[in-house]
């Protein structure tokens, strides 16, 4: 049986997700995770030691906020929402009256699926090809699916 996402086990969706993201990302860089890292399990915390880069999490609606103190052992820094100088990052999209306050909301959360504004930029992992963009391709609008 597949998953949703056209794996056909988790092991595999995995080793895609950790594949994509190292062809792209060093040691050195900052990337910023936009919720969801587990479906509510702190168990698979320590897959993101195989990632590449200094890691930050916005955490997601399927993230506990009681597990935040394990996550920091996987992760550089856990927090609600982040604002990137004019831009929001959540996982969520934020509410439409929010953005009078700011250029854009980039955020994850409904996978597949966009909304039609341009002020949301939606990096949920479907949408990237499972590979972490520059924050600057985002604002920018570049064709960010790889």
């Amino acid at each position: 049986m597949a998953l949703k996402r056209g794996f056909s086990d988790i092991e595999s969706h995995d080793n895609h997700i950790i594949s994509q993201w190292n062809s792209v990302v060093t040691k050195r860089d900052v990337v910023w995770i936009l919720g969801d890292i587990t479906m509510e399990k702190s168990s698979p915390y320590a897959l993101l030691d195989k990632l590449n880069g200094i890691k930050k999490i916005v955490l997601g609606n399927h993230d506990k906020p009681n597990h935040s103190k394990e996550l920091l052992k996987y992760a550089n820094a856990v927090c609600g929402m982040f604002k990137y100088k004019e831009y929001m990052m959540s996982h969520c999209p934020i509410h439409p009256d929010e953005l009078i306050r700011f250029k854009g909301n980039i955020h994850g959360h409904i996978h597949e699926n966009s909304i039609n504004d341009s002020r949301y930029i939606n990096v949920s992992c479907e949408v990237v090809d499972y590979t972490p963009q520059l924050i600057t391709d985002l604002i920018e609008g570049r064709n960010f699916v790889s």
